[in-house]
């Protein structure tokens, strides 16, 4: 069953730890996301997400919830008040004490469920680190990177609407509607889509991306047409992103971690 880390006694833990055990660590932010949605969005869609998650699974899955890394690198946010942010090289370091502290434990399994775009680097480094210091899988479940479902918004907005669009407006109307300031739901220009327009390669997203702050993509900072975000569709992206999550823990509780080359060569 799924336990909460903290929950448990320090007895209780070690007689709940399987060799298939699988631990979640939610990595967060606090950090704006203009006028409508709180500095907790990250958080509060990493939370549900997993709740989502834990729902679908077996009442006897072996999973393992960490207390969840609430502020993240937020370099990129920096520039606008409330934003609490790590430096890169502490993100990593934190995230690596995280794996450290689950490896002297027993736990060999690790799914990161990142839910801010700019803790993807930070896991990726310290994931491999943890790989090559403990023999851990370490899995980087970026929700933003699953599919979406299908026909649930504009590809536009989901190509453009990075931070503060329908995506995470809409969920954050379901998980924590009393959050959501509904008189500043907008739709800000955004440099993304101009040079879409324009026909560019290159832009804040894709095959071909340039580092950017918040403030280069709108001076409010955030992007994307709030304006099409609602509870139901919020509803029916966390049933989906928390289905996939929930398929993605199963994946890695059944991956076999000391045996890739035999794997490789059938």
């Amino acid at each position: 069953m799924s336990e909460r880390w903290q929950d448990l006694t320090s007895v209780e833990l070690s007689k709940a730890i399987h060799a298939d055990s699988v631990a979640v660590l939610p990595l967060a932010a606090i950090e704006q996301h203009g006028a409508h949605l709180p500095l907790s969005t990250d958080l509060d869609i990493a939370e549900g997400l997993l709740a989502s998650a834990v729902a679908a699974l077996p009442e006897d899955f072996p999973l393992l919830v960490l207390p969840p890394m609430s502020v993240g690198a937020s370099h990129e946010h920096a520039g606008f008040p409330g934003t609490l942010s790590l430096p890169p090289g502490v993100a990593i370091a934190v995230i690596e004490a995280y794996g450290d502290s689950l490896s002297r434990a027993g736990v060999r399994r690790l799914v990161l469920l990142n839910s801010h775009g700019g803790n993807k680097a930070v896991a990726d480094i310290a994931a491999l680190k943890l790989r090559e210091r403990w023999g851990m899988l370490v899995v980087k479940a970026n929700y933003f990177r699953f599919a979406a479902p299908a026909q649930a918004l504009p590809v536009d907005e989901l190509r453009h609407g990075l931070h503060g669009g329908a995506l995470e407006t809409a969920m954050m109307l379901h998980l924590a509607p009393h959050k959501v300031r509904r008189e500043h739901l907008d739709h800000p220009p955004s440099r993304g889509e101009a040079m879409a327009r324009q026909g560019l390669t290159l832009g804040p997203e894709g095959e071909a991306a340039f580092a950017w702050l918040a403030e280069d993509l709108h001076p409010g900072g955030v992007v994307g047409d709030a304006r099409l975000a609602n509870a139901e569709l919020g509803e029916r992206l966390v049933s989906h992103y928390g289905a996939t999550l929930a398929t993605v823990i199963s994946e890695t509780r059944a991956m076999d971690i000391d045996d890739f080359e035999a794997r490789f060569q059938k």
